[in-house]
């Protein structure tokens, strides 16, 4: 029941012949936790049993009211309006009826709306894609933190945010200024929300989800009508519509801002179907789009990406067979041309050299920096010309195009087809076929993908890859929209059909795609019944027990009551991601004494770091219990997972990953408030160990206690840091100028290591990446090269624009490759300056978040200002500064960078491999 006869919210529901999901729609809104609220279905005269599910909805509960329009207006508008007319809450919200709003969406925006007074409040909408059952949000950059804003002129981007339904209203803010939705147009949102936001004297706005929109995948919107032209009247026409009421009401200043969100959101949309459409619609949209085109300013165009500049000139100058070429890039910068043209040394979209002005403004992509690219990160394109199935035997003709120049005799070509756990692969052998290109041919046999004995019913791409020195790269395989579509019929297992469809993706980049449907026996096992799901959770369970935790322990137990093998060692570095850490100097110095020792390394992913002769198992399997059960000597980096408890007679050598500035083990709040089973836990790991590897006096000042450590120490220094210490000898310049020559590395660039540690909230998002690497480029990229090398536990892409600047250094698995190609090092917090600190080379922190960082959950030990060993920087134009004058931070931290070594480096001499092998394999013997 309401707790007053004045609501405090007014939500619009408006429906027309959706009586299966009204009731869901209103159900979401008498479930919010603001009570004292009415919900008013606006029906725009349905046809179907709308009117009856609504009247069951309004006697079931006093908070719902039911409007019926007397005739259907063919829109959202009508119905919309008539709910502003009857509401009677001070704030009024607007609802779908095939979506919903999330449990607290009214009243937390209600609470910002009364503390702060503003006209509306907007917030974030997820976008619910019921197909997949997977969530989007719509335009989340402008959601990020909670703020009001004081005239939309202030922030001209939320002219993106042109939703009428993410939005609770002031009501008497609509009725004073007569803001109603028009009728008789479609996208009246966009004016409707352009209006509201021009009047607004402050707006607020929410970082959370307060609408859910769903988006059925048989959805007939307005916007999923882009393939008629009368849809793309329709949105110049609401453009129009906005452009006058700006003129009339003396707003005409927010022009430039709205063409700007035109053109980046309503015209992006067709650019981005362009290469699905024949060239008579492209002729006639071109008709209908250039006119309006043709009044927005040059200043409006330069604010756009270079792929969207190069298609709206291709547009409005004719030329519309090259339009749906570049319409392709659109979204993937690492798609190339089909051909690039030099003029003066400018190089110009296409293979006609433009022939005015004009042209060159817009065609010019120097700022792509093709030719100074490498292969990792430039631009390809890899076309379908031709494709027949015969049996089960796909057969593909491709061209691939590469105006930059980046394929190489030494370049590894295949096409790769993912199925279940391993790919098909077939190579490729690409045959130079004119300037810049190359065809080739593959021929992929169904029969010979491994689905698994379960089958798979599912899409997938096949993609092109291609190696040279190291690095990979995978490409889409472009298909043209109009390719016939193949089928066939393949059986695995002699027992599992599975029905294939061969076509073109109709959307986004048009790649080619397989898309396999079970049927028979494995058809049959997908509509589970109550037995048969009972069965099938009774089997998981057994399943779980045998090859889970659960009985990799019991075989483990068993194992481990055998002898040891005294000759047997496994090695582990960073939880098995790679042949690496100090594990490999010690193994290296293990195997130069030729000690009678085997060693199993252990992997967790991808094997290609590990030397051919050295024996693998993956972390986690029997393999890796049984080794580690029967092994004399453990030697890891990080610690080995609990579940595995050292068996009497195996010895534990920890070299530990780094040096601490941020708080570790019982130093750390979470664990210190931890339950008495998770802390005996973490203790009954680490005492584990029987040696302990220390760099300096400051570790065991730090680590040792906060780990509770009781094992022996071993004051050598790290293994890992040898080679840093010896930077200068032959061994170690080799080296590094094989990772300069494989990061394809100019002789005359000098190179920067980029470093960032994880931030404990955000792994795995990129967000350590705090330097603007590309408004640093400029400062920079005449003279130096930069190798980012992000934490494990976070992820970074560097993207085509900044390929002639950056390298990525995360395919290396171990570090000391790229510190060693490196004339000096950028980082925040972490531990990797300490040991980079061995080479004596400059030390530069980034340290723009560092109040937040600091005063994080977990702790720091040492106020880095008191220990810094180069500067703290916080700007770009810093940052830029200190790198051209490296030589001056050298000499004004020369006392700092000292201090710094005696505190963290005092145990490392460039002998830590020889020690520990000494204290740990031979009890002290010299060699």
């Amino acid at each position: 029941m309401p707790t007053s006869d004045v609501p405090d919210v007014s939500v619009v529901v408006i429906v027309y012949n959706d009586e299966e999901r009204l009731p869901r729609a209103v159900r979401s809104l008498l479930d919010q936790t603001l009570n004292n609220l009415e919900v008013i279905i606006a029906d725009d005269c349905s046809t179907d049993g709308t009117e009856r599910v609504a009247r069951a909805l309004e006697a079931s509960d006093p908070r719902v009211r039911y409007v019926r329009l007397e005739q259907n207006s063919g829109g959202c508008s009508a119905p919309r309006n008539r709910g502003i007319e009857v509401a009677r809450a001070p704030y009024i919200m607007f609802l779908d009826s095939d979506d919903e709003l999330p449990r607290h969406a009214c009243k937390s925006m209600l609470l910002v709306a009364e503390e702060t007074g503003v006209d509306f409040v907007t917030g974030e909408v997820t976008r619910l894609f019921e197909e997949t059952n997977t969530t989007g949000f719509w335009y989340p950059h402008l959601f990020t933190e909670r703020r009001v804003v004081n005239g939309v002129a202030e922030r001209p981007e939320y002219f993106f945010d042109h939703l009428s339904t993410n939005k609770l209203y002031r009501t008497a803010f609509i009725r004073d200024n007569a803001l109603t939705f028009p009728e008789g147009i479609h996208y009246e949102d966009q004016l409707f929300s352009a209006q509201a936001f021009s009047l607004a004297e402050s707006f607020a706005v929410v970082p959370w989800s307060v609408y859910t929109w769903r988006l059925a995948p048989e959805s007939v919107s307005i916007s999923s009508s882009r393939h008629k032209i009368q849809n793309v009247a329709d949105r110049i026409g609401v453009a129009r519509l906005i452009d006058a009421w700006f003129e009339e009401n003396g707003r005409s200043e927010l022009r430039a801002e709205k063409d700007y969100k035109f053109l980046r959101h309503d015209f992006r949309l067709y650019l981005g179907d362009l290469p699905f459409r024949d060239l008579d619609w492209i002729a006639e949209f071109a008709e209908v789009t250039n006119p309006y085109l043709d009044e927005i300013s040059d200043e409006t165009y330069a604010r756009l990406s270079r792929e969207e500049r190069v298609c709206i000139h291709l547009l409005r100058t004719g030329r519309l067979e090259e339009l749906r070429v570049a319409a392709r890039q659109l979204g993937r910068p690492a798609l190339a041309p089909r051909a690039v043209v030099e003029q003066d040394g400018v190089a110009y979209w296409g293979a006609v050299a433009p022939a005015d002005e004009a042209s060159r403004r817009e065609l010019d992509i120097d700022e792509w920096h093709m030719r100074d690219q490498v292969l990792a990160t430039g631009r390809l394109r890899h076309e379908l010309t031709s494709l027949s199935l015969r049996g089960t035997v796909l057969h593909l003709e491709i061209r691939t195009y590469d105006p930059a120049g980046l394929i190489g005799e030494d370049t590894e070509a295949s096409v790769k087809l993912a199925a279940h756990k391993k790919p098909l692969s077939v190579p490729l052998t690409l045959r130079p076929d004119g300037e810049g290109q190359y065809v080739s041919t593959a021929a992929l046999d169904f029969q010979k993908v491994p689905v698994g004995k379960v089958g798979v019913a599912t899409r997938r791409h096949p993609v092109v890859v291609l190696e040279q020195d190291g690095s990979r790269r995978t490409d889409i395989l472009l298909a043209e929209h109009d390719q016939p579509e193949f089928r066939t019929t393949v059986v695995y297992h002699k027992f599992g059909v599975h029905h294939l469809t061969v076509r073109a993706e109709q959307k986004g980049a048009g790649r080619l795609e397989v898309l396999w449907r079970r049927s028979g026996v494995l058809r049959s096992l997908e509509p589970l019944g109550s037995y048969a799901r009972k069965a099938k959770g009774r089997v998981g369970k057994v399943r779980k027990i045998l090859v889970g935790n659960e009985g990799k322990a019991t075989a483990y137990d068993a194992v481990s009551k055998l002898p040891r093998k005294r000759s047997l060692a496994v090695f582990e570095a960073m939880e098995g991601r790679g042949y690496a850490d100090s594990p490999r100097y010690i193994y290296e110095e293990l195997k130069r004494r030729n000690l009678p020792i085997d060693v199993i390394w252990v992997y967790s992913g991808d094997r290609s770091s590990f030397p051919k002769d050295v024996k693998l198992v993956k972390r986690g399997s029997f393999a890796y219990g049984r080794a580690l059960a029967r092994a004399a000597y453990w030697v890891d980096s990080h610690n080995l997972p609990y579940l595995y408890s050292k068996p009497k007679g195996t010895r534990y050598l920890q070299t530990w990953h780094g040096q601490t500035f941020k708080a570790m083990g019982f130093d750390v709040p979470s664990l210190r408030s931890a339950s008495e089973i998770e802390k005996e836990r973490f203790r009954a790991a680490v005492s584990r160990w029987d040696a302990l590897v220390c760099p300096s006096a400051e570790f065991e000042r730090t680590f040792v206690p906060a780990f509770e450590v009781s094992a022996d120490l071993i004051r050598s220094g790290y293994p890992r840091n040898d080679v840093l210490v010896r930077w200068a000898e032959p061994a170690q310049q080799t080296r590094a100028a094989s990772v300069r020559e494989t990061l394809r590395i100019p002789a005359d660039k000098k190179v920067l290591l980029y470093a960032p540690t994880f931030r404990d909230a955000g792994r795995r998002t990129g967000q350590s990446v705090r330097v603007d690497l590309e408004a640093l480029a400029p400062h920079l990229s005449d003279e130096w090269v930069v190798v980012v090398r992000t934490h494990p536990y976070d992820r970074f892409e560097i993207t085509p624009e900044l390929g002639h600047f950056l390298r990525d250094g995360s395919t290396y698995a171990d570090i000391n490759d790229v510190m060693l190609v490196s004339d000096a090092v950028l980082t925040d917090y972490s531990s990797l300056m300490f040991d980079y600190a061995n080479t004596g080379r400059p030390i530069l922190l980034y340290t723009d978040d560092y109040e937040a960082y600091k005063g994080g959950d977990r702790g720091t030990y040492y106020d880095l200002e008191d220990i810094a060993p180069g500067p703290m920087l916080t700007t770009t134009e810093d940052l830029a500064a200190a790198v051209r004058d490296l030589e001056g931070v050298k000499e004004r931290y020369a006392r700092q960078y000292a201090r710094f070594q005696e505190m963290f480096c005092s145990y490392e001499t460039g002998h830590a491999s020889k020690m520990v092998v000494d204290a740990f394999f031979e009890g002290g013997t010299d060699d």
